[in-house]
């Protein structure tokens, strides 16, 4: 096996058309288009390749979440996203948590309940995919 070294951070996208893989590479004054004769499976290992070495995208991607102070023995606010359906919390000892795919029901049970604390323990905590925020 041969190995070479490749630096494909000009390319911008490809495709595949009529026996050639299409590359638009950015030469920083113009966009070019190279067309390269190649069968389909050179431009199916790139689509691979990109989708291997691609994050997934973090949950803290959406807008800012506003959050609202409450009275709890484990959250100093909470804070919900309807549109990405992404609840926050803060907890007293200064983490910030995201949960995914937390419906506005459940939302709205969470700010509304008597016990944020105990309606977080048995409905929201181990149930939802969630992610610590980074700390500025």
């Amino acid at each position: 096996m041969k190995l070479s070294k490749v630096d494909l951070s000009s390319l911008v996208a490809i495709a595949h058309s009529q026996g050639n893989l299409q590359l638009l590479l950015d030469r920083g004054s113009e966009i070019e288009l190279l067309q390269l004769p190649a069968p389909i499976q050179a431009f199916e290992g790139l689509v691979m390749l990109n989708e291997a070495v691609a994050e997934p995208p973090a949950l803290n991607t959406y807008e800012e979440i506003a959050m609202l102070p409450v009275n709890s023995s484990c959250a100093n606010a909470i804070g919900y996203d309807s549109d990405g359906q992404i609840l926050q919390i803060e907890f007293h000892d200064g983490s910030v948590y995201q949960y995914s795919g937390v419906d506005e029901e459940t939302w709205e049970d969470l700010y509304y309940s008597d016990s944020i604390g105990s309606f977080y323990n048995h409905e929201i905590k181990g149930q939802y995919d969630c992610e610590r925020l980074d700390e500025d």
